[in-house]
C-alpha cells in the first residue's frame, strides 16, 4: 500500500518565495546515507513515490553534495505520470536547480549534460571567477545569489522570474537545515525505511553547525502515515508548522 502523490492539493505560494515540499528518505535509526548516497534505504515504492512529487513541483532543488554524489536530474521516469504534467499544462519536466556556494561542480553529471529538461545554477558571489566562467560554459543559466542570503535571494527569484509556485528540496542535510533555520519549507515527505545503518558521524536528514534550541525547534503535524506491508515501509507527510 502506498499514498498518491501524483495531485497533491496544496494551498497558493506565498508572494515572495514558492511553497516548498522537502523530500527525503530515512533508516529507522535516523540516517540518510549508506556509505555516501541514500541506495539501500529506500524501496522502489520509495522511488516511485520521489517521482510523483516531482511530478506536483515546477522546479526540483539540490545542494552541490548531492549532485556531486547522484548527478541528480528532474526526470520523472515515467510516461504516463509526464503525460499527467504536459495534461496540466505543465512542462514535461520540472526545472532542475542546483546551489552552490564554491561552484565545485561536476560538471559532467547528466544535470549539466542532458537537455531533456531544463537546470539553473545559483551560485553564491563568494565562488571564484575561474569557476564561475567553467559552469557558464555548459550552457546552463547561471544566477548570481549573495553569501549572506543565497537561500532566500533564490527562492525570490524563482517565485519572480522563473514563475515556480511549487519547490520539491531533495537534499541533501545541510541545505535542508539551512532552509528549515529560515523557515522556508512548507511540507516534509519522508520515507521511513526498515533498515538500521548506525555510525556515529553517518548524516541525518537535517545536518547544521549547531542543534536548534528549545525555543527553535521544528513542530510538525501530521497530515498522513501510510504503512507498506510489503516493503515494511511507512510514508509519512507533514506540515510545518509557520511559527516554528
Amino acid at each position: 500500500m502506498k499514498p498518491d502523490y501524483t495531485a497533491l492539493d496544496l494551498p497558493e505560494p506565498p508572494a515572495e518565495r514558492p511553497y516548498v515540499l522537502m523530500n527525503m528518505v530515512m533508516s529507522a535509526d535516523g540516517k540518510v546515507v549508506i556509505e555516501g548516497t541514500e541506495a539501500g534505504i529506500g524501496s522502489k515504492t520509495d522511488q516511485r513515490l520521489m517521482r510523483e512529487l516531482r511530478g506536483n513541483a515546477d522546479a526540483v532543488l539540490s545542494g552541490a553534495s548531492t549532485l556531486r554524489a547522484t548527478g541528480t536530474s528532474s526526470r520523472l521516469g515515467d510516461e504516463a505520470l509526464e503525460q499527467l504534467r504536459t495534461a496540466r499544462g505543465k512542462p514535461r519536466f520540472p526545472i532542475s536547480v542546483v546551489l552552490s556556494r564554491s561552484g565545485d561542480l561536476p560538471l559532467d553529471k547528466v544535470f549539466f549534460t542532458a537537455r531533456d529538461f531544463d537546470a539553473v545554477v545559483y551560485l553564491s558571489d563568494a565562488a571564484p571567477a575561474a569557476r564561475r566562467a567553467a559552469i557558464a560554459a555548459t550552457g546552463r543559466p547561471l544566477h548570481t545569489v549573495p553569501r549572506a542570503g543565497e537561500i532566500l535571494a533564490m527562492l525570490t527569484h524563482m517565485r519572480q522570474s522563473l514563475g515556480v509556485q511549487v519547490l520539491l528540496v531533495e537534499g541533501g542535510p545541510t541545505l535542508n537545515a539551512q532552509m528549515y533555520a529560515l523557515g522556508v519549507v512548507d511540507e516534509y515527505f519522508l520515507t521511513l525505511g526498515p533498515v538500521i545503518v548506525g555510525g556515529r558521524d553517518t548524516l541525518t536528514a537535517v545536518e547544521g553547525p549547531s542543534a536548534f534550541s528549545p525555543d527553535e525547534v521544528k513542530h510538525l503535524d501530521l497530515i498522513a502515515a501510510v504503512p507498506n506491508p510489503q516493503t515494511n515501509e511507512v510514508y509519512l507527510r507533514y506540515r510545518v508548522r509557520p511559527d516554528g
